[in-house]
């Protein structure tokens, strides 16, 4: 098996791409080894040291590591890792819970949604991270930053100047848009 890596615009963070599918569906984030009790790859992930973050997406696992550790101590620990899950055969997430999800969106949180979707979440993937939607009010629109986005230094300028100046040229009811944990 050959994982291959790439640097994200978030220096703590680095995405491991191991050439299989990771996730079937959907995305986990997980910030402390108390969240990842479903799922074996992030535990053992969590158990290096110096690991503070694991972001599961569809090809790849982006791992966030502690400020004072650096990643030629822990890159290889963490090849070694993601390589042992996957020889190992173990499921990545045990027995996957979907998301509650809301009963209906409006018009407007639809077309947030599928702008997000089909134009935002594919761009930062790529980066090792994703967006996720929590809610639209007074014309705010609040999303959640999650794997190498979470912490990022240009996660500001990519909500603010990107994402922001996209959904209020396309719905105008948008005014704002903010991060939120």
């Amino acid at each position: 098996m050959f994982i291959q890596t790439e640097a994200t615009p978030n220096p703590a963070t680095l995405k491991f791409l191991p050439g299989r599918e990771v996730m079937a569906s959907g995305t986990a984030n997980f910030t402390a080894i108390e969240e990842a009790a479903n799922s074996p790859l992030a535990q053992s992930l969590f158990a290096l040291d110096g690991v503070t973050g694991v972001f599961l997406g569809t090809d790849f696992v982006t791992v966030t590591k502690a400020e004072d550790k650096d990643w030629d101590g822990m890159k290889p620990l963490i090849l070694s890792a993601v390589m042992d899950h996957f020889n190992s055969g173990a499921p990545v997430i045990e027995g996957e819970s979907a998301e509650a999800g809301e009963d209906e969106d409006d018009e407007t949180i639809t077309q947030i949604k599928e702008l997000l979707d089909t134009r935002v979440r594919p761009a930062v993937a790529q980066d090792g991270g994703d967006i996720v939607f929590r809610r639209f009010q007074n014309g705010i629109v609040y999303l959640h930053m999650q794997g190498a986005c979470a912490g990022c230094p240009s996660s500001t300028a990519t909500l603010k100047h990107g994402i922001e100046n996209m959904l209020r040229y396309y719905i105008p009811e948008v005014m704002e848009v903010r991060a939120v944990d």
